[in-house]
């Protein structure tokens, strides 16, 4: 197996710097999405076979050094009680929104490998099939509980606000219980063979630190304690490049970085003692060639004072990337940082 991403993440010397995509199994490759055209999202999520066929698209079609596992973050949020639906024009909606103790109380917290087998079934069938390392990954409470709280997706969070400084007791008891099946999710996609895990704050950055630290960072804390030592821990904070410092309190051991800070200054404020994942702006990947190579080779500079780096974008590919501008960033990635 090539095993350069597991050897970045440990910080070990590589022949060069691995390369994966945030959201890389997706609508950009028109691979995924004639196997798209026949199932709905949450069929596609569901069905070992066909995730696993999306989940290894992206290796063959890209060359990167890692997959990751394609499903959603609110399967989970599903198997504990709640309605799930994705809308192609609102994206997901979750109904009947958790929003008082009555709520709270009915949702579950789940035993994944009962719960969702057909998550663990695929990362099985992909650890048989393919020559890189598997990533597995879960949302982190914070971002689920918003979904959870406003029913989807939301501007202002004002739900998810009001209920944590209102009734902090209340958003408490509902993060615990996410924890708690985070931990579950992620030690069984682990158990399954998942070589390294993500957990993805998607909405940590519409927190002022102060919040963050006092309402996300616990729960986040509680989780890489758990998986501390079993696989290597990335944790991507979007949209928190002023909170570096206190993300690094999480205890992760790899750091995503979005593409709103240069990288040489989140290394700055992370410090060398850990590894670092990105940062190209996900809408460079339009522009010319010479451009993503320009941009590329810039990380790369500027990442060379952490303990280990995986290159990725500071986001999702877009779907409307052309896929020889993504294959163009992956080889170059590939042959600027050939030692």
């Amino acid at each position: 197996m090539n095993d350069t991403f597991l050897k970045a993440c440990r910080g070990e010397k590589t022949a060069y710097t691995p390369v994966w995509l945030m959201r890389q199994a997706g609508r950009y490759l028109p691979e995924y999405r004639k196997v798209r055209s026949k199932v709905d999202f949450l069929t596609l999520c569901k069905t070992p076979e066909l995730a696993a066929e999306v989940t290894i698209q992206p290796v063959e079609i890209l060359k990167v050094d890692v997959a990751i596992l394609f499903s959603d973050i609110l399967i989970p949020v599903e198997a504990m009680g709640m309605k799930l639906e994705f809308s192609e024009s609102k994206g997901p909606i979750l109904y009947d929104p958790v929003r008082n103790d009555v709520a709270v109380s009915r949702l579950r917290s789940i035993k994944a490998k009962e719960d969702v087998p057909f998550v663990m079934d695929a990362v099985k069938l992909l650890v048989k099939k393919l020559n890189v390392p598997l990533i597995g990954f879960s949302g982190a409470p914070f971002t689920l509980a918003t979904y959870m709280i406003e029913g989807g997706s939301s501007r202002n969070f004002i739900n998810t606000k009001r209920m944590m400084y209102q009734t902090p007791e209340l958003f408490g008891k509902l993060m615990d219980k996410i924890r708690d099946t985070v931990i579950d999710y992620l030690q069984a996609q682990i158990d399954a063979g998942a070589n390294a895990v993500q957990i993805f704050d998607s909405w940590a950055g519409v927190l002022s630190p102060v919040d963050f630290e006092a309402y996300a960072l616990p729960c986040v804390q509680k989780i890489v304690s758990a998986l501390k030592g079993k696989v290597p821990v990335i944790y991507f904070a979007f949209n928190g490049s002023a909170m570096l410092k206190l993300v690094k309190k999480s205890g992760a051991d790899i750091f995503g970085i979005d593409w709103r800070i240069d990288m040489a200054d989140a290394i700055g404020m992370l410090g060398s003692d850990v590894a670092v994942q990105g940062n190209l702006d996900p809408c460079t990947l339009f522009g010319p060639k010479d451009l993503i190579r320009d941009r590329v080779k810039g990380i790369l500079n500027r990442a060379e004072g952490a303990k280990g780096h995986i290159f990725n974008l500071g986001h999702g590919i877009l779907p409307e990337t052309p896929v020889e501008n993504a294959i163009a960033m992956v080889e170059a990635v590939h042959e600027l940082s050939s030692r």
